[in-house]
C-alpha cells in the first residue's frame, strides 16, 4: 500500500496477463474505487476486506478482457456500478469471445452503469479526480488524474519505456500518440503514473527517455499487452 498524501493506492497484479488492478481510496474515509479488475476476483475482494475499504465504483480504463474480466464477480458481491467509456462496449459485450480467444474460462461482460467522458470529475471520498479521454489503444480508452496528489492511472495508454499496442480492433498509433502528447505529457513531470502492466513511472521519465515518444516508431511496435 502506498500513500500519496491522502490518496491510498494498493496494486494487485493479477491473472495470466500480469495486469495491475488498483484499489484507490481516500485514506481517511476509506471510500474507494476499483480500477481495472482484470482477474482473481476473490483475491481482490479479500484485499478490500483486509484494508477495510468501502468501494463505490468499478472504473475501467478500457474494455479488454485483462482489465474487466473480474468485474462481474465483484459487482455480484458488492453491488457496485461499472464505469467505462461507451466507445469500448463492443469489447465488454463480447467478453465471452475475448475469453475464448485467449483460452480463458468464459465470462459475461459487465454492463456500463456510468458512461465516462473526458473532462468529467470523479470523487473518491473527499478526493477529486479528472477523467481524461485517451483513445488509441482502444477507442474508449480513459485515464484518471488526481491533480492535487500528482497521480495518474493510465491503463494501457502509457507504460514505463513503452506505449500500448495498436494492432487490435479500435487501435490507432497516431491517435494514441496524440492522446499521450496532448493529455498526458501536458501534466507535471513529477506526476506518478500507475500503468496497466509493469512498474510505476513518472511523466518526466517518459518524456525524457521513452523511445516511442521521442522518435516515433512504426505501427504495431508498442508493448505486447492486450
Amino acid at each position: 500500500m502506498t500513500l500519496h498524501g491522502d490518496l491510498m493506492v494498493e496494486v494487485l497484479t493479477t491473472g495470466p496477463f500480469v495486469e495491475n488492478c488498483c484499489l484507490v481510496a481516500d485514506s481517511r474515509t476509506k471510500e474507494a474505487i476499483i480500477i481495472d479488475p482484470g482477474d482473481e476476483p476473490a483475491r481482490i475482494l479479500s484485499k478490500i476486506r483486509e484494508l477495510g475499504l468501502t468501494p463505490t465504483l468499478i472504473f475501467a480504463t478500457h474494455g479488454h478482457v485483462d482489465h474487466v474480466a473480474a468485474a462481474p464477480a465483484i459487482i455480484d458481491e458488492l453491488q457496485l456500478p461499472f464505469a467505462m467509456h461507451l466507445a469500448d462496449t463492443d469489447w465488454t459485450d463480447h467478453l465471452r469471445e475475448q475469453c475464448q480467444a485467449f483460452g480463458l474460462p468464459p465470462r459475461d461482460g459487465p454492463k456500463v452503469d456510468r458512461p465516462l467522458q473526458g473532462g468529467e470529475r470523479l470523487k473518491v471520498g473527499r478526493l477529486e479526480a479528472t477523467v481524461l479521454h485517451t483513445p488509441g489503444h482502444t477507442g474508449g480508452g480513459v485515464s484518471l488524474y488526481f491533480a492535487e496528489q500528482g497521480v495518474l492511472f493510465a491503463g494501457d495508454t502509457l507504460f514505463q519505456g513503452s506505449i500500448g499496442r495498436t494492432d487490435l480492433p479500435g487501435g490507432d498509433t497516431d491517435t494514441l500518440l496524440r492522446s499521450i502528447h496532448e493529455q498526458l505529457l501536458s501534466l507535471p513531470d513529477d506526476t506518478r503514473v500507475y500503468t496497466g502492466h509493469g512498474p510505476l513511472t513518472t511523466i518526466g521519465r517518459e518524456r525524457r527517455s521513452n523511445p516511442f515518444l521521442s522518435h516515433g516508431l512504426p505501427k504495431h511496435q508498442g508493448a505486447r499487452f492486450i
